[in-house]
């Protein structure tokens, strides 16, 4: 395998988030509805009907284009791709071929190897999606639902090398279309899918060889193995002296296995015309500026940011562009905090993020307000409560979203830093562990927070405890 270097490209499909269908007014999203149930006769391809473009899915397209360098053209158009299936019902579907949306484009990612990666977008267009099918009680069965549902179709060019890559393209893909907005990319529920084209070449060769296409793959890990697969199958071929035919495969994720589906089509098969009922799509310089005003800082930029201006390790700054919800918090908390940003930055992945994940809940739904996290940390810093009460904080405040100064107050949390009550209750644990005492004194000193830790129960948790650690190195001395 050694003298092979594979050449992955990517075609993603992107279920626009939208209300309704592409082209009527049919509901778009419908994972959890019957089948069958979001249908009209324009998406079921009824004679007469005529379709009308869903103006937020060209919103959509714009701000996927703009966020993935493509030239945005002012003029598109639509075509029909014809061919039939059971789930096509017009026995075309609406699509852009040579006038799309966007030319062109790219996504600069850090590959597995830790070194920069550009993936270059050779193609990017709008279409309607087809219906499904499947097998269930020994019948096939067709749900219409997601005919019509609006879609961007993005092709990568043959820029991959690695199976590991192309799941790191995809991993970065998806946050990009969260982080935007564009689509929830959920994969299981088909918003985003991914058909991978593949081949292999002797290392040093520039030339393309045949590829096959890999279909049917519904999640990152399972596009990482498929792609694995076909690379082994391929070369095991090239060994033996057969040559690798142009087929379509479908991905059997129960039993990581590759099958034939058919022999891959090609652009004639599809015989593209104009799409007669519909006007080119213009995007005038106006409305790009309209919708491209509230464009947001992307996460790749916003991770290096988080390193170069808060000094942020690129672990934590990873984690907190990992979704924008959560970098909005931090940059909210981070505004507000008169300290070392890194102080908000550990809090909030240490703690605060556990109890989002727990709650199943979204940073900007948290009682938990930046404000309530800062006026925590403030409160720690100056001594006013310990760590282990800061921490306790968090969860009193998420549970009734009252001010934790107030709640410090009425509870009567502040820190006991008296040195004489701490030394008394110090001693008085001591007394009451012998045993402790004898085995730290003969050199167990990590029994020095076994103390510490019996004192904070006495005590309620309010003590300090570094204070406490220094009184029981003391006494124990």
């Amino acid at each position: 395998m050694e003298q092979y270097e594979a050449v992955i490209g990517l075609e993603t499909h992107i279920q626009l988030k939208t209300k309704t269908k592409i082209f009527c007014s049919c509901k778009a999203d419908s994972w959890n509805d019957s089948q069958n149930q979001n249908v009209c006769p324009v998406c079921s391809g009824l004679p007469g009907v005529l379709p009308v473009l869903n103006q937020e899915a060209v919103v959509r397209g714009v701000l996927l284009a703009y966020a993935m360098n493509s030239a945005i053209q002012p003029i598109s158009i639509f075509d029909r791709k014809n061919y039939f299936y059971p789930d096509l019902p017009k026995g075309y579907q609406i699509t852009q071929f040579d006038k799309p949306l966007g030319l062109g484009g790219y996504l600069d990612f850090p590959s597995t190897g830790g070194l920069p990666c550009r993936v270059t977008i050779a193609k990017m267009h709008l279409e309607e999606d087809a219906g499904k099918t499947k097998n269930e009680n020994g019948a096939r069965q067709i749900d219409f639902n997601r005919c019509g549902v609006p879609l961007i179709e993005m092709v990568t060019g043959p820029d991959i090398h690695s199976s590991d890559d192309a799941a790191n393209y995809l991993t970065r893909l998806r946050q990009l279309l969260r982080w935007v907005g564009v689509s929830d990319a959920d994969m299981e529920k088909g918003q985003l899918r991914c058909d991978a084209n593949v081949s292999i070449r002797k290392k040093g060769q520039t030339h393309l060889n045949t590829k096959t296409e890999i279909k049917n793959v519904n999640s990152i890990e399972a596009v990482r193995s498929a792609i694995e697969t076909e690379i082994a199958r391929q070369i095991e071929e090239v060994e033996k002296g057969n040559r690798i035919e142009s087929w379509t495969l479908e991905w059997d994720d129960e039993n990581k296995s590759l099958k034939k589906m058919r022999s891959k089509e090609t652009e004639a098969d599809y015989r593209y015309f104009r799409e007669p009922d519909l006007l080119p799509l213009q995007i005038t310089k106006d409305w790009l500026d309209q919708i491209l005003a509230d464009f947001p800082e992307l996460p790749l930029q916003r991770r290096e940011r988080f390193i170069q201006t808060f000094g942020l390790s690129e672990y934590d700054a990873e984690i907190l562009t990992s979704e924008r919800q959560l970098s909005e918090y931090f940059l909210a908390a981070a505004g507000l905090y008169k300290g070392d940003i890194k102080r908000v930055s550990n809090w909030l992945t240490n703690d605060v993020l556990r109890m989002i994940k727990e709650s199943g809940s979204e940073p900007s739904l948290m009682k938990l307000s930046p404000a309530y996290l800062v006026e925590i940390i403030e409160m720690v810093d100056a001594g006013q409560i310990n760590a282990n009460t800061g921490k306790d904080l968090l969860i009193k405040v998420q549970a009734n979203g009252k001010s934790p100064r107030k709640i410090v107050e009425s509870e009567g949390l502040d820190m006991i830093a008296d040195d004489g009550a701490i030394r008394q209750m110090a001693q008085s644990v001591l007394d009451e562990s012998p045993k402790e005492v004898a085995a730290y004194k003969s050199g167990k000193v990590g029994l020095i927070g076994f103390f510490v830790g019996q004192l904070m129960k006495k005590m309620g948790g309010k003590a300090d405890a570094q204070l406490a650690k220094k009184i029981f190195e003391e006494i124990l001395q």
